[in-house]
């Protein structure tokens, strides 16, 4: 065995024996905050989740030029997170086209939906006329954006991963696994969120006039099995301009 062989055995083993010290918090840990050490550090947070991910991202590059690609991409992870931020959320991973961001307090969930129906927004009204008009020789032939958020809510526990000055946070929970998942389902509604995280929303969320009559912005659909457990889902194609 290489002598990197053997660090590497050793620092598993270690990692393993060692016991987490873990604080409850009440803010988002930042990337390159020293409260989470690299060896045993960790906060446990009771939070919200969401995940916004722009669809076929991988088919769009291959359809189009990289230049124009690119533009599209950045365009949306430029307009998600700063409606994520705008809505009070701390954004703590890209993931190519796919952008996590955590919510924290009382109206963690209230916060979460309205920047999910806001990207929905940006999404139909500001990125798709956009492309039409940069390419309105091939608009409609060549990409229609989609996009899905998922959000889900409850306590996770929040590590430093990695190798000294190549690590990130990672968020170790349900609800950060789950609400990744929902923003996978296409053909949903571009908002999907968990039981728990519907049942805390404010009428103004739920509830909108049209024609003069109630009408609910979700609708069920259905569950999602996760790890064993099931999570019933709703999900919205509303929209609002933030």
């Amino acid at each position: 065995m290489s002598v990197f062989s053997q660090e590497m055995e050793k620092r598993v083993k270690d990692v393993l024996r060692t016991p987490f010290n873990i604080r409850d918090g009440r803010v988002v840990p930042e990337d390159d905050s020293d409260s989470i050490v690299f060896r045993d550090g960790a906060v446990r947070l009771d939070a919200t989740y969401a995940y916004a991910d722009l669809a076929e991202s991988s088919t769009l590059a291959q359809r189009l030029k990289q230049e124009a690609a690119a533009a599209i991409i950045r365009s949306y992870v430029n307009s998600v997170s700063r409606i994520f931020t705008h809505y009070g959320g701390a954004i703590r991973s890209f993931d190519g086209d796919r952008v996590m961001a955590i919510f924290v307090g009382d109206r963690k969930n209230e916060k979460a939906v309205r920047a999910a129906l806001a990207i929905s927004w940006a999404t139909w009204k500001v990125i798709q006329p956009g492309i039409e008009q940069r390419w309105n020789d091939i608009a409609g032939k060549i990409y229609d954006i989609e996009q899905s958020v998922g959000i889900d809510t409850g306590t996770a526990l929040i590590v430093r991963g990695g190798a000294r000055a190549n690590s990130d946070l990672i968020s170790v929970g349900a609800a950060p696994n789950v609400a990744a998942k929902l923003s996978d389902e296409r053909g949903s509604g571009s908002t999907l969120v968990t039981r728990a995280v519907y049942n805390d929303l404010p009428d103004s969320i739920i509830y909108a006039t049209q024609s003069g009559n109630k009408v609910n912005r979700f609708t069920s659909k259905g569950q999602l099995h996760v790890g064993g457990k099931s999570f019933d889902v709703l999900g919205s194609t509303w929209w609002w301009e933030p």
